[in-house]
């Protein structure tokens, strides 16, 4: 079934928060995902991740802990809790497409592939 435009979220739909998102669902439970690790993954600058990881947090799709490393800060993220999280229909399809794609080709992440931009 394909989606309508009307059950489309602003929050998690806009093209970079999408990519975003892609990359924190895939990792493992109870993973979290380094500041420095997304900005290079996606090729964002550091204020561009940030405006979108704050929409994020505050739309409820992820959480953010902010942490020091000897002297230096160090910024976790990671996708909240199935059950905390707004549940648009496309988590359904992503979980279907990772589950197939890891099956068909081991050591590739589907979601990373798709959502990658190089």
């Amino acid at each position: 079934k394909r989606m309508s435009v009307a059950e489309l979220d602003p929050v998690i739909h806009q093209p970079t928060r999408l990519r975003i998102m892609a990359a924190l669902v895939s990792l493992n439970e109870g993973d979290k995902a380094d500041f420095i690790f997304l900005r290079d993954l996606l090729g964002l600058t550091d204020g561009n991740l940030s405006v979108h990881l704050q929409r994020l947090e505050e739309a409820g799709y992820v959480r953010i802990e902010k942490t020091f490393v000897g002297r230096r800060p160090k910024t976790w993220v990671w996708a909240t809790a199935e059950e905390h999280r707004p549940s648009p229909p496309m988590w359904t399809r992503w979980k279907r497409s990772s589950a197939e794609s890891s099956e068909e080709s081991p050591g590739e992440n589907f979601l990373l592939t798709q959502f990658r931009r190089r």
